[in-house]
């Protein structure tokens, strides 16, 4: 089969087509015929030498396919060739076949492409992820989602709307702004012109119950500034580098706060196979009603997924990169 193949510690030049073995298929998993893969920071870091797969796991770039079942493997009954599926895989996501554990997918909604439902995976499981597992939120309480132009905020302000949190956010650009406010987000902050913490200490003087942060550096003292007593910030990444300003403990204890960081990729089987199961409960359905969308920015041809890596680390998106075959 064909897949992407990379030069480790390369650029995205170094991204080219090549020939491997299809991958083996056992008891409780499926193949899956590719149609289109997700495109997340986590290819680029692994490309770069950063994030290598968990052991054991394919080192194939990707991490979110969609396509069409053509095998089962033993003791699967749920699935069976033909059925258009989406989901996780730990990596291998960049090639025309992949084999992923029968708990790790979901059905495609009917309403959606697989360009669609390539692009759905990763953003919306990583964001309930965080509302719902490890945050909580409940109707009526109050989020602040940083990076709201990204594919998990994007997904984070939906998932917000759709759960009744009034949510923040915070973006580079007047245009990302304006997409945010589309996807939910009531209060909208230019983090290039606007402090954060001064915008939303005005706004909602009582605190927000919840913040999700990609950046770190000097945003954790403000985030625990506008955070509510017994709220909780949860970290998925640090854009603004691997080190925060220095924690204000005594703002910490007065407020009760719960700082986590969490990641999905190497989360137990188990774990995984869990969150799927809850979120396709929660708000698979939703998808077909419009009352969630899939946020895309662009679908590139396979022989182009170097430029979707290009964009990607130039921060020069609004949504989803996905790749076709």
């Amino acid at each position: 089969m064909q897949y992407v193949d990379f030069e480790q510690g390369q650029g995205p030049e170094g991204l080219t087509i090549g020939q491997t073995e299809r991958p083996a298929i056992k008891a409780g998993y499926v193949r899956v015929r590719v149609a289109a893969f997700g495109v997340n920071r986590a290819d680029t870091l692994q490309r770069q030498g950063h994030y290598p797969p968990p052991p054991g796991e394919s080192d194939i770039l990707g991490l979110e396919v969609a396509g069409e079942v053509i095998e089962v493997g033993e003791k699967v009954t749920a699935w069976q060739p033909g059925d258009r599926v989406f989901g996780l895989v730990a990596g291998g996501g960049y090639a025309e076949e992949v084999v992923v554990l029968a708990t790790h997918i979901m059905r495609c909604p009917a309403s959606l492409s697989f360009e669609q439902c390539a692009g759905l995976a990763e953003v919306y499981l990583t964001a309930f992820q965080c509302l719902d597992l490890i945050g909580g939120v409940e109707h009526g309480q109050r989020a602040l989602i940083h990076a709201g132009a990204s594919g998990v905020g994007l997904a984070a302000l939906q998932l917000c709307r759709y759960f009744g949190v009034e949510a923040a956010t915070t973006a580079s650009t007047a245009e990302k702004l304006k997409y945010c406010e589309k996807m939910g987000a009531s209060v909208c902050i230019n983090y290039k012109e606007k402090d954060f913490k001064d915008v939303l200490q005005t706004v909602w003087p009582d605190g927000v119950e919840f913040v999700l942060d990609m950046v770190g550096g000097d945003y954790l003292n403000k985030n625990l500034s506008v955070l509510r007593r017994d709220g909780i910030i949860v970290y998925l990444a640090m854009l603004a580098g691997r080190y925060a300003d220095k924690l204000d403990m005594a703002k910490m204890l007065a407020k009760r706060a719960r700082i986590q960081a969490t990641t999905l990729r190497n989360r137990s089987d188990d774990y995984k196979a869990a969150l799927i199961q809850r979120f396709s409960e929660r708000c698979l359905s939703a998808f077909d009603t419009g009352e969630l969308v899939v946020n895309m920015d662009t679908v590139f041809a396979v022989q182009d997924i170097s430029e979707a890596h290009r964009r990607l680390e130039n921060n020069d998106s609004v949504g989803k990169f996905v790749g076709k075959w």
